[in-house]
């Protein structure tokens, strides 16, 4: 069931993206070379707590049998890592990695949904142009984001946008609906058929998140049952905002 959020609800997922988006600016301005992902967990979780929300992610359950719930603030990715990286006193991050980090603030109700791809220190041109075409493919989808589409045209124009610039989209995972909770209907593929789907009203708010492999589409999971890597090692980014449909244009909520 897709839910359509009320003005006064709207209000308050602003309130959650406005946290979220603060998590990741302070993110963004302690990442350097000799930093663990694990000090940039407890960055994110501390600047959270600090606006009066928590960390959705941490403790979400990971429904599968033997995997304990996740056990961080956020989902740090690095390199090869496409999604769902858990922090670690042990990684540490190196000029000219690249670093997903994905996450989730919770405030009065509502959830707040968002991710960078960062560098680390100087990278090459290839894993730039990757970051950059990631971050562009969000913005090709939702010029779609209107009322009176249908949700496959967004997820038809990022696929396109990526497969145009000679990458991959993951397939096995997908954007989703956040309100309430952190996933809801709809699911959001990062590529399919224009035209079809259900229709976007005002009121729906919607995480969109290309997922982009600089090879081969292939994933692999890690033994921790929660990391996903690419097959063939080429490095993945990772961009996503939550969006407010409007009688007009997206609202981005997540960027303040």
């Amino acid at each position: 069931m897709i839910y359509i959020k009320s003005p006064k609800e709207i209000e308050k997922m602003k309130e959650a993206c406005k946290v979220a988006f603060l998590a990741q600016k302070a993110i963004e301005a302690a990442i350097k070379p000799g930093i663990t992902t694990y000090e940039l967990d407890k960055i994110a979780e501390e600047t959270m707590r600090k606006n009066g929300a928590i960390p959705a992610e941490k403790g979400y359950p990971s429904g599968v049998d033997g995997v304990p719930d996740f056990p961080a603030s956020i989902c740090s990715s690095v390199n090869d890592v496409v999604i769902h990286g858990i922090p670690s006193k042990r990684e540490v991050l190196k000029e000219g990695d690249i670093v997903s980090v994905d996450l989730v603030a919770y405030k009065d109700g509502f959830n707040g949904d968002c991710c960078r791809t960062y560098a680390v220190g100087k990278i090459d041109k290839a894993s730039q142009r990757l970051i950059d075409v990631t971050k562009q493919a969000f913005f090709e989808g939702i010029k779609y984001a209107k009322k009176g589409n249908r949700l496959g045209d967004i997820s038809h124009a990022i696929g396109e946008y990526v497969e145009k610039n000679g990458f991959s989209v993951v397939r096995e995972f997908q954007g989703h609906g956040i309100g309430r909770e952190m996933h809801e209907d709809p699911g959001i593929p990062n590529y399919g058929k224009a035209g079809r789907g259900p229709r976007l009203e005002p009121g729906m708010t919607l995480a969109i998140e290309p997922m982009v492999i600089a090879g081969k589409p292939n994933i692999l999971e890690l033994d921790d049952g929660w990391g996903i890597i690419t097959e063939d090692g080429t490095r993945a980014a990772h961009y996503e905002n939550t969006i407010l449909i409007t009688e007009k244009e997206p609202k981005i909520l997540t960027i303040v």
